[in-house]
């Protein structure tokens, strides 16, 4: 009988401490790519990324006409240049060819540092508005509800709507 009263009185010590513990603990989540998406200087920045996009985009099919061009014209002429000039010739569009994935990588290179250079003040300008409206509704933990993000349910409180306002959104 002992033993039973000791273990009933560490059971309700149990559930009192993480009912208070849980008491303590406010929670709320917000999708965040809903916010960013929301925002009105992310499509001020996917213009900007579309644009550049598109200048490299033109750039790498004027170099590859370039290269067809040539393939063609050394296609034709192949039977009357010595075998020395053909070679020298796949010599030069290999290089050509090269040159062309280089210059693919480099855009892609440069399109991913754009992309982090304009999204990484949008982000923080967002998180900042997420830690305000946090802090003044006594939230001590937002977890992101966007997708793929591990949130599985999210019936707590959504401060997306309170954060937009903070944003004037």
């Amino acid at each position: 009988m002992k033993k039973f009263k000791l273990f009933a009185v560490a059971v309700l010590l149990f559930v009192g401490a993480t009912n208070f513990v849980n008491a303590q603990s406010k929670i709320a989540h917000i999708d965040t790519q809903a916010l960013v998406e929301a925002m009105p200087e992310m499509k001020a920045a996917q213009s900007q990324l579309e644009k550049l996009q598109k200048t490299y985009d033109t750039e790498i099919k004027a170099m590859a006409k370039e290269l067809d061009n040539k393939v063609k014209q050394y296609e034709g002429e192949a039977d009357s240049k010595t075998e020395e000039e053909n070679a020298k010739r796949v010599q030069e569009v290999q290089g050509m060819q090269n040159n062309i994935g280089a210059y693919r990588q480099q855009a892609l290179k440069d399109l991913q540092q754009k992309e982090i250079d304009i999204f990484q003040p949008l982000l923080e300008k967002a998180r900042a508005a997420i830690q305000k409206v946090a802090r003044a509704k006594g939230y001590q933990y937002v977890m992101d509800s966007a997708t793929g993000n591990g949130v599985i349910l999210a019936d707590g409180y959504d401060l997306l709507a309170d954060v937009k306002k903070e944003l004037g959104i």
